[in-house]
């Protein structure tokens, strides 16, 4: 199948999922047709789906993410002993673990084609990342506390694994309880990764968007804590945006 087949069978086999949706037509235009795919995928909840059916997927998520171009962090340069900054898609990063800033639902993101990283890392893993998270919310039997980390298999996205940690949501001005909040959650992922004997873990700026806390600051407690963990593991800090690589390169070196 060519990446057009797939993502026709794709769509067409999760409009047929909701009986509300099989009156949608599938678009002809190719970027239409990818922002209904990702809708669809974000909007599902999480319940099984055939094996047919993940073939396709995994196939079609592997070869668009290859197309990105995939960054191992094997071939980076440290900027101090143990630590990386790298800037760009955390999805097209192979490492040993991404953190994902989750909410405390802890299944994802469903608001369609939204820009948060949630989002993102759960469009990109596939519908299997949903559904592995929703089972250990069953059995843990309540929402994510904040500060504390879960950790999945990846998928489909070229790390091995995803840490997801829930970040604290400023109101106003930064609490010392907001502080220790975003510092478990970096010490949460790290002994987590430490326990399962992954090697790197690539961090996304926790609480930094949605949530409002200070960048500057939130750096420098990301910074801090994971030079705890020099010589156990290497850390990458994970920016998009160029204000936060301008606040790491300050803070690192």
């Amino acid at each position: 199948m060519t990446q057009t087949e797939r993502r026709e069978f794709l769509i067409r086999t999760l409009l047929r999922e909701e009986a509300r949706y099989r009156g949608i037509p599938v678009p002809s235009d190719e970027a239409e047709q990818r922002k209904l795919l990702r809708s669809l995928m974000n909007v599902r909840p999480a319940r099984p789906v055939g094996e047919d059916f993940l073939a396709v997927q995994d196939a079609y998520l592997r070869e668009e993410t290859a197309r990105k171009g995939i960054t191992d962090f094997a071939a980076l340069a440290p900027i101090e002993p143990g630590i990386y900054l790298w800037q760009g898609d955390i999805t097209t990063l192979k490492c040993g673990a991404i953190v994902n800033a989750a909410n405390s639902g802890l299944t994802g993101c469903y608001v369609p084609c939204h820009r948060c990283i949630d989002n993102a890392i759960h469009t990109w893993a596939g519908v299997q990342l949903r559904l592995a998270c929703a089972r250990l919310m069953e059995a843990q039997g309540h929402e994510e506390p904040v500060g504390r980390a879960k950790l999945t298999p990846a998928f489909n996205l070229p790390c091995d694994y995803v840490l997801h940690t829930v970040g604290p949501i400023v109101l106003g001005r930064v609490t010392e309880e907001d502080r220790e909040a975003l510092a478990s959650c970096y010490r949460a992922c790290l002994e987590l990764a430490r326990q399962n004997g992954i090697g790197s873990v690539a961090f996304c700026c926790i609480s930094t968007g949605e949530f409002h806390f200070p960048n500057d600051e939130a750096a420098k407690i990301a910074v801090e804590t994971a030079r705890r963990f020099r010589g156990e593991i290497e850390v990458i800090f994970n920016v998009f945006k160029d204000v936060d690589d301008r606040i790491y390169r300050g803070l690192l070196g």
